[in-house]
């Protein structure tokens, strides 16, 4: 693999250069925000997962901000790692701490996300527009129905979790826009990506928070 290898895949990129999309680079502190916001929110007993994803979540503020300047193959997987890290991360939080699963189990249902990733990736791929993040999709897909199970155990959680769906496809719905709207908007909407991803990944470490507070109290 070549990991210097160029990557020009967005609207706002006009050329090789550092700045050659400075506001898909800065926007990218959105994340950074967002962690720093919920760190401050997560310091107390039983949130040691809930600090992991805040620190993860700025990285994920780092690893965009450095595909967004050097567009590179190094720092495509420097942008995607962390995000594979989170949803895996909330997966196994939500199986352990929203289900009751021992560590075991909840490390082994987290597994099953990626079967259930590769059996949804082609339906997602022939949808219209949105088919371009196919490779995302299934994260909201499995959020849906963590929050339609839960939606009687715990309907706090089932309506946190629907809430962040609709702000992920939201995101999504931007991320999918971005080449289509480049000869009208010059500047693209992958920015707006980076804004409601961030409010999203943030939401969801509060929805999280909320049911472990809420069982110690």
């Amino acid at each position: 693999m070549d990991w210097t290898r160029y990557i020009d895949a967005y609207c706002e990129r006009s050329g090789p250069e550092y700045w050659a999309e400075p506001v898909n680079a800065v926007t990218n502190a959105a994340f950074v925000i967002a962690a720093l916001i919920m760190w401050r929110r997560v310091q107390g007993p039983g949130l040691g997962l809930a600090r992991a994803l805040c620190v993860i979540l700025g990285l994920i503020g780092v690893g965009s901000f450095l595909f967004h300047t050097h567009a590179v193959v190094w720092a495509a997987v420097a942008d995607t790692t962390p995000i594979a890290a989170y949803v895996l991360l909330y997966i196994f939080a939500a199986n352990r701490d929203y289900w009751g699963l021992s560590n075991v189990w909840a490390f082994g249902a987290t597994l099953l996300f990626f079967p259930f990733a590769y059996l949804t990736m082609p339906m997602f791929e022939a949808l219209p527009v949105l088919g371009v993040s196919a490779g995302y999709l299934p994260v909201p897909a499995m959020i849906a129905l963590y929050a339609v199970a839960l939606r009687k155990r715990l309907p706090e959680v089932s309506k946190g979790l629907a809430i962040g769906v609709v702000i992920l496809m939201v995101s999504l719905m931007m991320r999918s826009l971005d080449a289509r709207v480049c000869e009208a908007v010059p500047l693209g909407t992958r920015f707006l990506w980076h804004i409601l991803n961030a409010v999203m990944l943030g939401w969801m470490i509060e929805v999280y928070r909320r049911h472990v507070v809420g069982q110690k109290s």
